[in-house]
């Protein structure tokens, strides 16, 4: 009789996840996670419900047996133009101040949940990359973008501050305070060149090219050392709020850890044999 493994009390593979208010599809042998935004008549927007259920998919990230890398993209040729007008910002103007904190904590979540799971996330940035759908893009891991993809962080167009879902926070650090500061005050559209040589977009690449070009480097990321990929994103985020001798010493418990690993024996035995190593993620 053969024991139960104990990590399936803790984890469990999500290839076989049904998404609701999104399309959800698996790539590279079921170790990238697909997340396709799909209400292309409305250019993808946010609603209630979606904003929930992406909460849900990161956090329950973490636990997933199988994932070691997520794309999130959209259809029809654009990202995501942010929260439906009609389903969200309708809505909100009849809400009292509990109901919208209630909302806007959620949407922050959103961003929290995508920033805390260890599989790296590349976005897929394709036409209107709008407001909410802009903060998807900017909570990812890195982005690829095509020469149409038009980034615009428009929360003061609708009279509300920028500060949304960790804008103010993340934005910064992504391409500077001034660039930062002019798009969250004016609301305008980034270009994708501009995107480029600010550093928001890891690469602009064709259209027809946007997606196997995210699929290829997740699939890379997916191949790679998972435990150690997953420390290196919690390090990213981690660090910004310490000193550099408290970083220097929180990358040494975390490279430690890394260290037990098999993947870290992997690597010496090939690299010994003069072969490539494969990765286990563990």
């Amino acid at each position: 009789m053969t024991a139960a493994d104990p990590m399936s009390a803790m984890r469990r593979p999500m290839a076989g996840y049904t998404a609701n208010h999104f399309r959800w599809e698996t790539a590279a042998d079921g170790r990238v996670g697909v997340v396709t935004l799909s209400r292309p008549e409305r250019k993808n927007p946010l609603t209630f419900e979606s904003y929930a259920e992406l909460r849900d998919l990161f956090r329950d990230l973490p636990y997933a047996s199988d994932l070691r890398a997520v794309v999130i993209t959209g259809d029809g040729g654009n990202f995501c133009s942010g929260g439906d007008v009609h389903e969200i910002i309708a809505p909100l103007t009849k809400m009292a101040t509990p109901e919208l904190l209630a909302f806007t904590r959620m949407t922050g979540d959103v961003v929290k949940a995508m920033r805390a799971c260890p599989q790296p996330i590349i976005a897929a940035v394709d036409g209107v990359c709008a407001g909410a759908g802009a903060m998807l893009a900017l909570a990812s891991d890195m982005r690829i973008g095509t020469p149409d993809a038009r980034t615009a962080f428009l929360f003061s167009r609708v009279g509300l501050a920028g500060c949304d879902m960790g804008a103010c926070a993340l934005l910064p650090r992504v391409i500077g305070q001034g660039r930062a500061a002019e798009l969250l005050f004016t609301g305008r559209a980034m270009s994708a060149d501009e995107g480029e040589r600010w550093g928001f977009f890891n690469a602009v690449v064709p259209r027809d090219g946007l997606k196997a070009e995210a699929l290829k480097r997740a699939s890379e990321l997916a191949a790679g050392p998972g435990f150690a990929h997953g420390m290196t994103k919690t390090m990213l985020q981690q660090e910004w709020s310490v000193s550099v001798e408290q970083a220097i010493e929180m990358e040494a418990q975390a490279q430690a850890l890394c260290m037990q690993t098999g993947d870290f024996r992997r690597a010496y035995e090939a690299f010994a044999a003069k072969a490539t190593p494969v990765f286990q993620g563990n």
